[in-house]
This record gives C-alpha cells, sequence and structure tokens, in this order.
C-alpha cells in the first residue's frame, strides 16, 4: 500500500501524533524519528500539529486521548518491557487511526499477534528472533512499510527517511524540503528501499542459493540476466528458484528483478544528471514506454515526474 493513503489525515487539524519512547532518549532510532516530527511542529504550529512525546510510564500516567497516528519506538538492542507494562502501552497506542512501531517496537508487536498478514519493516539484526512470529507477519527487507493502519520501520538511519516521508505525506513537499535543508538531509529514502543486509542477515545461512540470487540480481542491473540464467548460476531448477522467492520474498524472481533495477532507475533519477534515456539504458530498459510504463506502476508517478520533482525541491 502506497504512504500516499495517510493524504487523509492531512485533512486533520490539528493533527495529533504520539511518539512513545521505550529506549534510550539519545538513540539514533528516536532521534532520527522526532526531531523531523518536532521541526515540523515548530514551522506548522500546534493548529496544525499537535504532537507528543512520551516514556510509557508517562504514557499510562496520562489520561487516554485520541491520537490520529501513534508509534512505539526503540533501538533494535532495547530490552523488551515489562509484560504488563507493555500489553497496556501497546494497547493505547492501537486506539490510533494508524499505528504501529519502530525499530524494536515492531517486533514487539508483532510478538503480541497483532501483525497477522501484515508487511512488516523490521530490523535485520532482529530477524534471529523472528522464528516464532513468521507465520503471523509478513517480514520484508524494507526500510519501512504501511499496511492498512499498520506502520512498521527498521529504525536506525531509516528513522530519518520514515519521518520525513510521513511529513511529506501529511504536510506536503515544501514542508519537507525546509526540514530536509534544516537537517542537511539531500536524499529521502523511499519505503521501497532495501535495508542492504536484510536478506543476508536473514536467509545467508539458511538459504545461501536464494542469497547468491539476489546479489547476481544487484549486480547485473544494466545487462538483466533471465530467470533461467539466474537458476543456472546457483545451480537450481527454475521452479526451484520461483518456489524460494514465493515462500520467503513473497515474489517472482522476475517481479522482484523488475523492482531492483527500477529502484536503481529511482535513485539514479534522484542522485545525478543522466538524462531519463540514459537511466533507462543504465537499467535494463532498452524501451522508454516499456521504462515509463513499469516505474509509474511502481512508484506512481513517472520518471519525468521524478525528475521534476528533483528539481522542484532543490534549494534556491
Amino acid at each position: 500500500m502506497s504512504f500516499a493513503n495517510l493524504s487523509r489525515l492531512a485533512q486533520q487539524r490539528p493533527l495529533r501524533v504520539l511518539l512513545v519512547n521505550a529506549g534510550e532518549a539519545d538513540a539514533i532510532t528516536w532521534a532520527g524519528l522526532a526531531q523531523p516530527l518536532r521541526l515540523a511542529a515548530t514551522i506548522l504550529g500546534k493548529d496544525a500539529l499537535h504532537l507528543e512525546t512520551m516514556t510509557p510510564a508517562q504514557l499510562l500516567l496520562a489520561p487516554p486521548a485520541h491520537h490520529h497516528l501513534a508509534l512505539l519506538v526503540a533501538d533494535e538492542n532495547q530490552a523488551a518491557m515489562a509484560a504488563a507494562q507493555g500489553r497496556a502501552v501497546i494497547e493505547r497506542c492501537r486506539a490510533a487511526d494508524y499505528w504501529g512501531g519502530v525499530g524494536a517496537g515492531v517486533l514487539w508487536l508483532a510478538e503480541a499477534g497483532l501483525m497477522a498478514g501484515v508487511r512488516i519493516a523490521l530490523p535485520w539484526a532482529l530477524y534471529a528472533d523472528t522464528e516464532h512470529i513468521n507465520e503471523r507477519a509478513i517480514l520484508t527487507p524494507h526500510l519501512f512499510e504501511l499496511d492498512g493502519r499498520h506502520l512498521s520501520c527498521c529504525g536506525g538511519a531509516a528513522s530519518i527517511d520514515f519521518a520525513l516521508t510521513l511529513i511529506e505525506c501529511l504536510f506536503g513537499a515544501t514542508v519537507q524540503a525546509a526540514i530536509k535543508e534544516g537537517l542537511c538531509v539531500e536524499r529521502v529514502r523511499g519505503h521501497e528501499e532495501r535495508q542492504r543486509v536484510a536478506l543476508q542477515a536473514r536467509f545467508g545461512a539458511l538459504q545461501p542459493r536464494l542469497s547468491e540470487a539476489v546479489t547476481l540480481m544487484e549486480t547485473n542491473i544494466e545487462e538483466p540476466l533471465s530467470t533461467d540464467d539466474i537458476a543456472n548460476l546457483v545451480g537450481l531448477s527454475r521452479r526451484q528458484l520461483e518456489r524460494l522467492f514465493k515462500q520467503y520474498l513473497s515474489s517472482l524472481p522476475s517481479r522482484y528483478y523488475l523492482e531492483l533495477r527500477l529502484q536503481r532507475a529511482r535513485q539514479l533519477l534522484l542522485e545525478t544528471n543522466h538524462s531519463i534515456v540514459q537511466v533507462g539504458l543504465m537499467c535494463g530498459f532498452s524501451s522508454g514506454s516499456h521504462f515509463s510504463t513499469a516505474f509509474g506502476a511502481l512508484f506512481g508517478n513517472t520518471p519525468r515526474e521524478e525528475r521534476q520533482r528533483k528539481l522542484a525541491n532543490r534549494p534556491g
């Protein structure tokens, strides 16, 4: 589901956002999320954005209040809350229109059985703790996810990208651009981008051929390999390779490969001055129309519109 679906919340004034910090105040997962939203609250004022940041203890002492968005936040190495406190905090967060977790908060929500059938972005360092939730939640290697009312982010530096994406969806590109400039952030990574080591961390030992197949895709962007070629190179039949991708990545090899190429194309459009035609060729698209159609289907806008957005957000 696209983060653009959050735009309906943009009509709410003031927009009430709750951030619950169950970790350390100086952790990058918390700071990366909270600081952009604090700057947004300063720019917009309380009539537009009412931001509340609390610890779990503070939340449970505060009277219940309605929030449009609530997130439970903790760095990946944070110990879980005591059982009773954790249940109470999660129930308060779930009362919001949109709710979820960041960093270890994602794992805690999944362990509570609240992410059944939901796509979640979990810190790769916590993948070893997921055997008991695999049947209830759908782990993705992405930086962050929105599935229905459920939000999740892997935390760390990705918290900044997550917060800035929320700000753009809720308050527009102009507000996001002002905060990017204030924080010296040049580019916001999209939710579809992947944690670089997530696949290796999760599957490397158990599914080395899956990791090898993805590595082949990542290193052959300009001249894509066929599915049969990849299967032969990793020592599997085409059907066996497709079964691995379906089981562990909820995708076919061809679809996964196409998304990798399109993500690379988006990065080039935002970070380089190569022409749109050049970008398409560099990512394995010999047809401009095919490139434009596939790009639009994944990201919701054309390569030209993506490039224009880069130019519109350029300072000065």
